[in-house]
């Protein structure tokens, strides 16, 4: 259950970058600065996204519900989290941010400076939010480059406001942003710096299977604390055929 709600905080701003695309697509991203370099592979079909962090933890979300799935796949459990919790989750974060309700939210900014990443050109871009500061690689020459990032660009930026995030969405980028750079302004106190570096390795728009976004028959729901208050969760039970 612990490792569920942390993958749940983690997985919210992956998903509002990624919600409500219309089309198939798999992006597969390198993934440093949590731990071990790893791999994270986003797939995306019409509503429905599927995002493995780690081979332990896949998480599911249904634009059209507004439900997120984490699937626990080492002890094949399942924890389902409401469009209600998802709400209260965002007007958590909401009430602890920084940013001021109404504040107008920073843009991006051309740096000059170009740069090659895996073989492709890119510009570099900088954002200067309340917390951070994150750096964006950005391809305008990236194959098929234009329909991906019109696909991406479907995402309604609703989502970002929500949790009065003030990030950049797909709408505000010249191009297929290959590489990000997030930097915290306050570090930890043995003075880490707390970075988080994401890379597109590839992107691929083949169709997708709906089994994709299914939870396994085998699988067993969990329900999910009570966290972001409202009502009690129901007893869990196994998932229907």
């Amino acid at each position: 259950m612990k490792h569920a709600f942390s993958h749940f905080v983690a997985s919210i701003s992956f998903l509002v970058a990624v919600q409500l695309v219309r089309a198939d697509l798999t992006i597969v991203q390198k993934i440093e600065g949590l731990g071990s370099p790893t791999e994270m592979t986003i797939k995306i079909k019409g509503d429905k996204v599927r995002i493995d962090l780690s081979p332990q933890v896949t998480t599911i979300f249904d634009g059209k519900t507004g439900e997120m799935t984490n699937l626990m796949n080492d002890e094949k459990t399942v924890v389902r989290i409401s469009a209600d919790k998802m709400k209260a989750a965002a007007e958590m974060i909401k009430k602890f941010s920084p940013q001021k309700e109404g504040a107008e939210k920073a843009k991006l900014v051309a740096t000059g400076q170009k740069e090659t990443i895996n073989g492709h050109e890119t510009e570099q871009y900088v954002y200067e939010g309340p917390e951070f500061k994150a750096t964006y690689w950005i391809a305008f020459s990236y194959p098929n480059g234009t329909a991906i990032l019109k696909e991406l660009q479907t995402v309604k930026s609703e989502a970002w406001n929500a949790a009065n995030t003030r990030l950049p969405d797909y709408r505000d980028f010249p191009g297929l942003p290959l590489r990000t750079r997030m930097v915290a302004k306050k570090g930890e106190p043995n003075g880490r710096i707390n970075e988080f570096i994401s890379t597109i390795i590839s992107v691929k728009q083949d169709p997708l299977g709906e089994s994709e976004f299914a939870v396994p028959k085998d699988f067993k729901e969990l329900a999910m604390p009570d966290v972001f208050g409202g009502k009690r969760a129901a007893p869990s039970v196994s998932p229907g055929p």
